[in-house]
């Protein structure tokens, strides 16, 4: 009876060390996916399962593990900004002031009138009536995955970690062209410039200059824009513009790219990104988001003035069928929905646009 019983006792104890073993593993492969130290993953994903309930021996291989880690994991490593969105790190987050994926600020009611050397009473009274502006966070969803069963034993759970990598890294990238578009300029307007390109003919296109840089500068001077925080995003063709033709910006080019931040020229801190909005290169204005460019459009640079900029991430959400339910092909389908916002926080004096002017044939 003792030996049947302390065999009991030590098959508990192994499942039991199964477990903590299994959820360390997954917990640190999926920190390491994201980006975190792997010993903080393998600590996390067995209180995860204590609280859960998780660390008991049956059904040691639970899919409730991975969604509880995924979910965490995910808001963590997603306001971590990649080299390639430094420009985006600029941008004041306003997480703190997100309730139920809404962010409430107050329209302020303008200012009372000021009189001088009055004497005229009783005074007039001026009512300043603030309001509540809501701006509700956009939604980004993006499409299942499929993970077989096959897959998931055949790789020990690295498929996993590299599916949740995919969806972070898919979803921040479309996060980061949504905000760029609402921050560029619809089209050139009183205070809020479009640029045009006066360079060299590239047989499509005047090519961007120096000058074009100074002409940036100059309209920000004349909105009275700070100087500090001012931020240039450059699109491929315009960095590639200044390469062949600037010899000083050729040689500030990757001497420093660990925030994705080219240099400062001009009073802007200058960085390069390819997901800014396209323009019609005759019309200079911008196309809708989600339209398909045409062969008569093509990428814009986009300048703002940090300081009036806001960006915020709300809820994350994770859904998982899993394989176990699915008779058919074996497979799980993950997705994620993730809720977030970027724009600017006035119309006008706070950004502008440089659209390459078209050449006509």
């Amino acid at each position: 009876m003792k030996s049947k019983f302390f065999a009991k006792i030590f098959g508990l104890v192994c499942m039991m060390l199964a477990a903590v073993t299994f959820n360390a593993a997954a917990g640190a492969t999926l920190a390491v996916a994201v980006g975190c130290a792997p010993g903080a993953g393998a600590v996390a994903g067995n209180v995860l399962a204590l609280v859960g309930g998780r660390l008991a021996p049956a059904g040691v291989l639970r899919a409730g593990v991975f969604t509880e880690i995924w979910t965490g994991e995910m808001i963590k490593a997603f306001r971590t900004t990649p080299e390639a969105l430094g420009w985006m790190q600029r941008i004041r987050s306003y997480n703190q002031y997100v309730n139920q994926d809404v962010i409430h600020f107050v329209a302020i009611g303008g200012d009372p009138n000021v009189l001088v050397n009055n004497i005229t009473y009783p005074l007039a009274i001026t009512a300043l009536t603030d309001a509540d502006k809501p701006i509700s966070l956009d939604k980004f969803s993006t499409e299942a995955t499929p993970v077989t069963k096959d897959e998931v034993h055949a790789s020990s759970y690295d498929k996993m970690a590299s599916v949740l990598e995919r969806h972070r890294d898919a979803l921040r990238e479309k996060i980061a062209q949504r905000g760029i578009h609402a921050i560029a300029p619809d089209e050139n307007a009183t205070d809020i410039p479009v640029i045009k390109t006066t360079g060299a003919s590239d047989g499509t296109r005047k090519k961007m200059t120096f000058a074009d840089l100074l002409n940036l500068k100059r309209q920000f001077d004349k909105m009275g824009i700070p100087g500090k925080d001012r931020v240039l995003v450059l699109c491929s063709d315009h960095v590639n513009d200044l390469l062949e033709t600037e010899q000083k910006f050729k040689e500030h080019y990757n001497i420093n790219q660990t925030d994705g931040k080219i240099c400062r020229m001009y009073g802007f801190d200058i960085y390069e990104y390819d997901g800014t909005p396209y323009y019609n290169m005759s019309t200079g204005k911008k196309l809708a988001w989600g339209a398909v460019p045409a062969a008569t459009d093509a990428r814009a640079s986009v300048a703002f003035y940090a300081g009036r900029m806001m960006k915020a991430y709300g809820s994350t959400e994770f859904y998982h069928s899993e394989a176990s339910k699915d008779p058919l092909y074996h497979r799980s389908l993950v997705n994620f929905d993730q809720y977030g916002i970027c724009l600017p926080l006035s119309s006008t004096k706070c950004r502008a646009a440089i659209v390459s002017t078209k050449v006509s044939a």
